[in-house]
């Protein structure tokens, strides 16, 4: 397997996340699992680390615990998802451990999706300084963002028949989620007003996002403003059924095992809304992340979830019809877009880069998002 040690300059960039100690983390995880739990003794926490490739809106803290209850030991791999401290310079505004655990409950309850086994949530800062939840931990490998996979590793090494069965395992994730029946009563927080669209009303939470994001130094981006606009003037005339929607749908958050997806993680963007979201959302993610494997004249992965593909297995295993696919690529982009801005504001925050003199550079994809909105963007070549 490729240790990725041939990644060019640029394609890697190293970002902070959290100054977590981990001792003390460890010390309080070991009092507050031994009052959730009842032991007999204060469990007794090993092995306490961080994962090798974590996210940038989350702390997660890989440890083992054992403890007794009743005489009975008990031994278990498990992870603590926790939300962001204040001053790692969050990527979102919010972050609702809560609904994450509630989210992840229900998509276990109503859909044969693997998710990891959710087992306690704690929404009081008080415990560990900020709200966490605990699941079990599921081996398995992860198609890594940072370097993105398209450069190297398991998946940019398996041969093409392999790749084919994880991307089919992949989408296969997506027909299942969008299974699910009535999930605005499986997950009543996520259930909005019956007056306006959940696409409407996810689409101005992002105006919000944005002005979020620009509340400290003002900056407008152009760009981004420009695809505001595009997608305002190109709205659907009729939107499909809601489902409950990953958020983050993407290959980088699901664990497989061999080809097979093993866990699908990541819930914190979960949402209600027409399936494209997710669909626009993940096919996205992988062109971006092929496009810039381009950029550095390497080959990425240019057959892997090409557009054509991954409608017609979607359309296949749900037998619905995709609507307005365009719509929702452009609106990916302008999500990730907003997200990218944040990220490199919180670079610039630590002095891990410096500020752009174009505005529309705070856009990790912006030659991509430009092209797309004066239609020279070809989303599946020849």
């Amino acid at each position: 397997m490729s240790d990725q040690t041939s990644v060019p300059d640029g394609a890697e960039a190293q970002i902070r996340t959290t100054e977590t100690d981990l001792d003390a983390t460890g010390e309080r995880l070991a009092s507050a699992l031994g009052d959730l739990l009842g032991t007999d003794d204060r469990p007794v926490i090993n092995n306490l680390r961080r994962p090798g490739h974590s996210g940038m809106s989350s702390i997660s803290i890989l440890f083992d615990a054992t403890w007794v209850v009743g005489s009975e030991a008990t031994t278990s791999a498990l992870v603590a998802r926790l939300a962001p401290e204040e001053s790692a310079f969050p990527v979102f505004p919010d972050y609702d451990i809560d609904l994450q655990f509630q989210v992840m409950r229900a998509v276990a309850e109503h859909t044969t999706l693997p998710v990891p086994a959710v087992l306690w949530v704690e929404t009081s800062p008080e415990v560990l300084g900020v709200p966490f939840l605990v699941m079990e931990q599921v081996q398995g490998v992860v198609p890594v963002d940072n370097p993105p996979y398209v450069f190297g590793g398991w998946l940019f090494e398996m041969d093409a028949d392999s790749r084919r069965a994880v991307q089919e395992s992949a989408v296969h994730v997506l027909t299942q989620l969008h299974s699910m029946r009535t999930p605005s009563e499986r997950v009543e927080r996520l259930a909005g007003p019956r007056d306006v669209s959940s696409l409407r009303r996810h689409f101005e939470d992002q105006r919000v996002y944005y002005e979020w994001t620009r509340r400290a130094d003002g900056l407008r981006i152009p760009l981004l403003e420009k695809t505001f606009d595009w997608l305002e003037a190109h709205w659907p005339a009729e939107l499909s059924d809601d489902v409950l929607c990953w958020g983050d749908a993407r290959i980088g958050n699901i664990m497989f095992d061999g080809t097979e997806a093993d866990a699908v993680l990541d819930w914190e963007m979960a949402t209600i809304g027409p399936p494209e979201l997710d669909l626009g959302w993940f096919l996205f993610f992988h062109r971006m992340f092929q496009d810039l494997a381009e950029a550095f004249d390497f080959p990425g992965l240019p057959d892997m979830f090409r557009v054509s593909d991954v409608v017609a297995q979607y359309e296949g295993e749900t037998g619905r019809t995709v609507r307005d696919l365009d719509f929702y690529l452009v609106y990916a982009a302008l999500r990730h877009g907003i997200v990218m801005s944040q990220v490199d504001r919180r670079r610039i925050h630590f002095g891990e880069v410096e500020p752009h003199d174009d505005p529309d550079h705070y856009v990790l994809h912006h030659p991509m998002l430009a092209a797309i909105l004066d239609g020279t963007y070809e989303w599946e070549k020849k």
